[in-house]
């Protein structure tokens, strides 16, 4: 058997920010708005169309787009007399997903164990 791999820069940072975004995550109605956000694109929509298209309005939507833009992953913008709401950082939800992944297999001490075999598209037993 060969040693556990080690581990990746997903250090206790980057877990402690991951927790953050993952635990704003944890609903389907902000998973929603992200979504939707995510699907519209850089420019965005104005908070009434994503109230629209989520069927989420009022008090409720702005406190999920409160607690979702307080981990980054969206920003609000005023323009003119609209506020447009926008999925802002898709960097960073991207390493934080890339580097959660990246933990593969890191512990196992079989050397047939590898990422590629078994995290990246490959079957986990």
């Amino acid at each position: 058997m060969s040693a556990p791999r080690p581990h990746t820069q997903f250090d206790d940072l980057s877990l402690a920010e991951a927790a953050s975004l993952f635990s704003a995550l944890g609903s389907e109605q902000r998973l929603s708005v992200l979504r939707t956000l995510l699907r519209a694109g850089p420019k965005g929509l104005s908070i009434g169309e994503l109230g629209n298209q989520t069927g989420i309005t009022g008090a409720t939507l702005t406190h999920h787009m409160k607690t979702l833009a307080a981990v980054g992953v969206v920003k609000q913008e005023k323009q003119g007399r609209s506020v447009i709401c926008i999925a802002a950082d898709y960097e960073q939800l991207e390493a934080q997903l890339t580097g959660l992944l990246g933990e593969c297999c890191a512990d196992c001490t079989d050397e047939a164990c590898t990422p590629e075999a078994h995290c990246h598209g490959g079957q986990h037993d």
